[in-house]
């Protein structure tokens, strides 16, 4: 399988380095987007805000330049592990981001979302709903 996958691993490496330079920028260009998903226990969300799409920045360079690649690595790994909690308090507190474009909601609630109408339906609270209705089964 490591076979198979070696051709693409450095065009997905620059992809990537693209993708978190682009996202890195619009944290710049659209902070409120960013700013609403930030939990409200930590200090500064404008501030943080700034500081992870610098980080994403960073690390979308660091993964073009060979030399810099595998600190930039894990340098991903540790500003995924930080950016963690906002994705944990966007989930678990149902967060809608207000202004956000369409094409960012596939990433955050996946396919059942782009079945529900016109995004009204909340697919995770429909797929909760519909789990704990079905009958209790008994051995």
């Amino acid at each position: 399988m490591r076979v198979a996958l070696t051709p693409f691993k450095r065009p997905l490496c620059y992809l990537m380095a693209v993708l978190y330079i682009v996202a890195g920028g619009l944290h710049f260009v659209v902070p409120a987007l960013y700013v609403q998903i930030v939990p409200p226990v930590l200090p500064a969300p404008l501030a943080l805000v700034y500081l992870s799409g610098l980080a994403e920045i960073a690390v979308g360079v660091g993964l073009l330049v060979p030399r810099t690649r595998s600190l930039a690595a894990w340098a991903t790994i540790a500003l995924l592990v930080a950016i963690f909690p906002a994705n944990v308090y966007m989930a678990v507190s149902m967060v809608t981001i207000e202004g956000g474009a369409r094409w960012r909601r596939p990433l955050r609630t996946g396919p059942l979302e782009q079945v529900a109408p016109a995004g009204r339906v909340d697919p995770l609270g429909v797929l909760v709903h519909r789990l704990n209705a079905q009958p209790a089964t008994s051995d």
